[in-house]
């Protein structure tokens, strides 16, 4: 959609590709915790229950307002580990993050070739750096995530849009627009914008392309709810329902006023992102490129939405990052001096890497990952017959995926909790997790003892 030209393409760096696509991926499995509850309740847990018939089911779960896509695939998977004996938790994961890294060379495989065809091979080479080392795509490409999954596929399907017209690229990124609302229906406005620009375009063989592989995926996903819901597209009518029509989301988790996502983009957008966006408008034709006005529509949208939370503009991100990229390469790449370059390229990826380190679009700011790591050691034990995990509601620990394995667990965050004084008093449960030491003078009183620390975390445990 954006003037491609047609010179032929070279192979593909892999080396580089597939070393800057390993880094969220091993970020991930390495520090566990969780950027948000919906990384484990909604795609790890439930994959977990399918696979083992018990686990913790959160509200969407019990009245089908999301699809079992994902947590399925997922639970093949473990389905598969334990047949071949692979009980850890993060052996397991790690299994998981497999196709997710798989998915996410797709997705930088497609931003190299989007800037191949602006700035050349030296310049693609770059652009692959800026992104794929940006940190909010660090942070979140290698999460259990419905942004994580969406943004990726958008990318494929944005980089297809981008080719020659041509039946195969139309079909390639309607599959790809399809599922990318299929693993998050939030993303149905980005779609929505692609084929409203493809029409305000005239583009009308690549549209009908895009709609016939568009039209496949909605007839499989119509029946997937129809085998796991009873009923077609039970899961998109709830989810719009409940988040468009009845104001119930906004009322449940609140609401922000319409500038919400304003400081969100200015701040974890990389700055690099700003004069390569103004090379894009300036230098392209057309000169709104595809990945800044389906993000602009996209903002548009959500903006007017009462229920807020900034990660839901994490797929804006990439797709703007991806847009811009091309064009702070083409920048640097003018530098006469190879010092210059290197010294400018490097002050970018410091930049960009500030989400990271901030967390950027977690809103919670604290992964929890000694959290996490604590509860595997903990459960690791042969002689672990209950846990008590101190500091942490239920949606903010790591369910039985990281449990492991059928054993009672509980939390609490004083010890005047229900919670807390039921396990202190229930013998099976001889195993504790406490956040900052909050209730280790009470669980001595209860028996326990302290038997380790990781990071933040007590580990404390009791005949």
């Amino acid at each position: 959609m954006d003037a491609p030209d047609n010179s032929p393409r070279a192979s593909l760096p892999w080396p580089l590709l597939l070393g800057v696509a390993l880094v969220p991926s091993v970020l991930a499995v390495a520090q566990l915790g969780r950027l948000h509850p919906d990384e484990v309740y909604q795609t790890l847990e439930p994959a977990w229950w399918r696979a083992h018939g018990y686990g913790v089911l959160a509200w969407e779960w019990q009245v089908g307002l999301r699809n079992w896509s994902v947590p399925l695939f997922f639970s093949v998977l473990l389905r598969a580990c334990a047949a071949v004996g692979i009980s850890h938790p993060v052996a397991y994961r790690a299994v998981l993050e497999g196709p997710q890294y798989l998915l996410n060379v797709w997705a930088l495989a497609a931003a190299y070739r989007y800037a191949e065809r602006r700035v050349g091979g030296a310049g693609a080479g770059i652009s692959l750096v800026l992104v794929g080392l940006y940190g909010a795509w660090v942070a979140f490409a290698g999460r259990t995530m419905s942004e994580s999954f969406s943004a990726s596929l958008l990318l494929v399907a944005l980089e297809a849009l981008d080719r020659p017209p041509s039946a195969r690229a139309g079909l390639l990124a309607g599959g790809m627009l399809g599922l990318s609302v299929v693993a998050r229906y939030g993303s149905a406005v980005l779609v929505l914008a692609a084929l409203v620009g493809l029409a305000l375009r005239r583009q009308w063989g690549r549209l009908a392309w895009v709609c016939v592989a568009g039209a496949g995926v909605a007839l499989g996903l119509g029946l997937l709810d129809a085998v796991t819901w009873g009923r077609p597209f039970h899961s998109l009518l709830a989810y719009v329902n409940f988040n468009v029509l009845s104001g119930q989301a906004a009322a449940q988790f609140g609401a922000a006023p319409p500038a919400f996502y304003l400081p969100v983009v200015a701040r974890d957008l990389p700055l690099w992102a700003w004069p390569g966006l103004a090379w894009a408008v300036a230098r392209q034709r057309p000169r709104l490129p595809v990945g800044l006005f389906c993000s602009g529509v996209y903002l548009v949208a959500v903006s007017a939405t009462p229920h807020k939370e900034a990660r839901f503009v994490f797929p804006v991100l990439v797709l703007l990052a991806v847009t811009a990229a091309p064009g702070m390469a083409g920048l640097l790449l003018a530098l006469s001096k190879a010092w210059r370059r290197e010294a400018a390229l490097a002050a970018c990826l410091l930049a960009g890497a500030v989400p990271l380190f901030f967390q950027g679009v977690n809103q919670d700011g604290d992964v929890r990952g000694d959290q996490f790591r604590a509860i595997v050691r903990a459960s690791r034990d042969p002689d672990a017959q209950g846990l008590l995990i101190i500091g942490d509601g239920l949606w903010g620990v790591g369910g039985f995926f990281y449990v492991g394995k059928q054993i009672p667990w509980l939390t609490a965050d004083t010890a005047q909790d229900y919670n807390f004084q039921l396990a202190i008093q229930d013998g099976r449960f001889n195993r504790a997790i406490a956040y900052e030491d909050h209730t280790v003078p009470e669980l001595r009183q209860a028996g326990f003892r302290v038997v380790g620390r990781l990071g933040r975390e007590t580990l404390l445990a009791r005949p």
